[in-house]
């Protein structure tokens, strides 16, 4: 299957959403080119939405979610520095990537009070860019980013920053090992395939994963991000999977203790970490009610 396909079983609507092609766009951030893709009209009344990935993601995660999101609003989704088509740095930490959300919410247009909607590891950048520029924002949702009561940061296992790429052979190869992390069921296996397809890249006569190990590293964790959560100024909502393997009953405790009366806290039946690919409609629809309000 190429980037373009899409699996026999895949419902009408996800072909409708993968048939809006996205303008393909760069921009730079603290010398690093920056790419994301970007939907919807070039100005508009409504503000605009851009999507941030999980670690190891990319923009691609947000196509059959965008498009729909994108009916008469600009949207966007990131390539975090280190992942997807965008550049490599020597080093990765939130400063950069709070810098790559700047930079990508000033070349995209996507117009004054932007609302920013970050998956896990995204989710946590909003989090450090909130603290610093939330004031600019129309709000932020988060998606399935659990925080603990116990100290963030953690000793980084610095294998799993260091190895070095592995080169598979063949693409069937790399495509039959692709995985979610944290590992977990999802019956919609045309969202797996064609997110598995737009996550390799060809590279030294074979095939390779979108991302640079080191990308994935959890520096975010030394930032106070509860503090971070309770001191925004935008407003700020959250929707959680209510079988996440991250958002234990601890977890979700905690974190949802971070948020108002006012602000919306959705738990989503029958939904694990990826909340969006185990149910994109319902994501989908809460997207665009929390956008518009």
């Amino acid at each position: 299957m190429t980037e373009t396909e899409v699996a026999a079983n895949a419902p009408d609507w996800f072909r409708d959403a993968l048939s809006v092609t996205p303008e393909s766009c760069w921009t730079t951030a603290m010398g690093c080119d920056i790419h994301y893709l970007r939907w919807g009209p070039k100005t508009s009344a409504l503000p605009g939405v851009l999507f941030l990935h999980a670690g190891g993601a990319h923009a691609q995660w947000w196509s059959f979610i965008a498009p729909f999101i994108a009916e008469g609003r600009p949207v966007a989704a990131i390539d975090f520095s280190g992942m997807g088509d965008s550049g490599r740095r020597d080093a990765y930490n939130s400063a950069c990537h709070v810098a790559e959300i700047a930079a990508v919410l000033a070349a995209a247009d996507l117009g004054s009070k932007p609302i920013i909607v970050g998956h896990s590891f995204g989710g946590y950048i909003a989090m450090c860019h909130g603290a610093r520029y939330g004031k600019d924002l129309g709000g932020i949702i988060f998606a399935d980013t659990a925080l603990r009561p116990e100290a963030e940061a953690k000793a980084a296992p610095v294998e799993a920053y260091t190895r070095p790429i592995r080169i598979y052979p063949e693409r069937a190869e790399i495509l039959a090992r692709f995985r979610l992390g944290p590992a977990q069921p999802c019956e919609n296996t045309f969202i797996l395939d064609y997110i598995a397809g737009t996550s390799i890249a060809p590279r030294d006569g074979g095939w390779a994963w979108k991302f640079d190990v080191a990308a994935r590293g959890n520096s975010h964790h030394e930032e106070p991000l509860a503090e971070y959560v309770s001191d925004l100024s935008c407003r700020k909502a959250l929707i959680y999977g209510a079988d996440s393997a991250m958002m234990t009953a601890d977890a979700a405790a905690f974190t949802t203790g971070l948020f108002g009366p006012g602000d919306p806290v959705v738990q989503l039946p029958a939904a694990h970490h990826h909340l969006f690919l185990d149910q994109p409609i319902a994501c989908l629809l809460y997207t665009s009610d929390a956008a518009d309000e």
